[in-house]
């Protein structure tokens, strides 16, 4: 993964629990580096040792940092980093899911080697829409749904996100059905 993504572990990790907490993790998934550079690819195996390493130290479930960590992906990271991609993704949260697919092929062409996930859309109605995840790394189911909130909590939008196919279970991709609005309170 790129190094935006590890910045982005160390930056939940120093604004929520603190820097002392950071270097433990550091330690514990025996991470050298001082610094990650966005730009510049590290083996995933880092950062799936950060994550492993957090659920020690920070007493958490893996599946509630790795949500937590894509809330603060969306309203953090990818704000200050591609907010102006971000904002010319959608007026609301149906627009950006919708435009999710193309979101990732544009930022594949800032990142050349990138191997982003791919996102495809169906069953688009005016209160939901289902969400195709398809990716070569595993156990990340979470963290989409933790983007899939953070998006909503970005648009001020109610949200209920469910997952209805999972990769880890035998299906061929993780589904997602995210309803908002007045569907999303019932």
């Amino acid at each position: 993964m790129y190094g935006m993504v590890n910045k982005s572990v160390q930056a939940l990790v120093t604004t929520t629990f603190g820097i002392d907490k950071w270097e433990s993790i550091k330690r514990k998934a025996g991470v050298k580096e001082d610094v990650f550079l966005s730009n510049e690819s590290y083996p995933d195996s880092i950062t799936y040792g950060l994550i492993g390493a957090a659920t020690e130290v920070l007493g958490m479930s893996a599946d509630e940092i790795l949500f937590a960590f894509g809330e603060f992906w969306i309203l953090h990271t990818a704000r200050e980093e591609y907010g102006d991609m971000l904002s010319s993704a959608g007026r609301n949260l149906p627009e950006f899911l919708e435009y999710l697919p193309m979101f990732h092929i544009r930022v594949a062409l800032i990142f050349p080697n990138l191997k982003p996930p791919r996102f495809e859309c169906s069953n688009r109605k005016a209160d939901r829409i289902t969400m195709h995840y398809f990716s070569h790394r595993p156990g990340l189911s979470v963290f989409v749904r933790g983007l899939f909130s953070g998006v909503a909590k970005l648009y001020n939008t109610p949200a209920q996100i469910t997952q209805t196919k999972f990769k880890d279970k035998g299906d061929d991709h993780d589904e997602f059905l995210v309803y908002w609005g007045d569907a999303a309170k019932q």
